[in-house]
């Protein structure tokens, strides 16, 4: 196995930001975070997160605006289910379909909405 020498090893100094409109770097310490309703986030370990994107921004304004962005999205309720069920489905084992609904926290009829939802879609996207 190879090995990095040390002075080869990469700074500590943390990544700049990246605005979530403009696309303008800058230091962490400048940043503007806040949270939006979107239906296709699903947080990777927190059921209490699905449904909320953090987003950043440069300044005040620009947050405001990438707010105005989500508000004009629609919430699919099927879209964040679909996404709940694909968190499960991705991490640990095989999960039986009696599990699914313990595990995403949904009833059935929720689940069979979100994947009648997720099979239509990527009917449409020809995917």
């Amino acid at each position: 196995m190879w090995k990095r020498k040390k002075h080869d090893r990469r700074s500590d100094a943390p990544a700049p930001e990246l605005c979530d409109l403009c696309a303008r770097t800058f230091p962490p310490g400048e940043a503007v975070r806040g949270y939006v309703a979107d239906s296709s986030a699903v947080h990777p370990a927190d059921p209490l997160h699905d449904g909320l994107r953090r987003v950043t921004a440069c300044c005040e304004a620009h947050l405001e605006e990438v707010r105005a962005v989500y508000r004009r999205r629609p919430f699919v309720q099927e879209e964040l289910w679909a996404g709940k069920i694909g968190r499960v489905l991705g991490s640990g084992p095989p999960v039986a379909t009696t599990d699914l609904a313990c595990r995403t926290g949904l009833d059935e009829p929720d689940i069979r909405r979100a994947i009648a939802w997720h099979n239509e879609r990527h009917r449409h996207l020809g995917a």
